[in-house]
């Protein structure tokens, strides 16, 4: 089926950090059970990573929609000068 993915803008400045909830990234495909729903982060953000909360510092490439519910994925600038507008995706 179709996957939609609904997504707003989120700015961070050097050393933020914010928690991806559902009001960010949010994916629904058409079944009953979006809690299995896996993002794969194929560009990661070049001013810093995101990070699941139990592992700071560590990058991670992919999470689950449960893992947003959660509120366990963190989006972390990394303190980088002339960061300008960038996206995951």
């Amino acid at each position: 089926g179709d996957i939609v993915l609904l997504t707003k803008p989120v700015t961070l400045t050097e050393g933020d950090r914010v928690t991806l909830t559902t009001d960010v990234p949010v994916a629904t495909d058409g079944t009953s059970k979006p809690e299995k729903l896996l993002y794969a982060v194929s560009l990661p953000p070049v001013h810093g990573q995101i990070e699941h909360i139990n592992y700071p510092g560590v990058p991670i490439s992919s999470y689950r929609q449960l893992d947003v519910v959660a509120q366990k994925v963190s989006d972390v600038h990394d303190n980088s000068h002339g960061a300008g507008k960038e996206s995951l995706r």
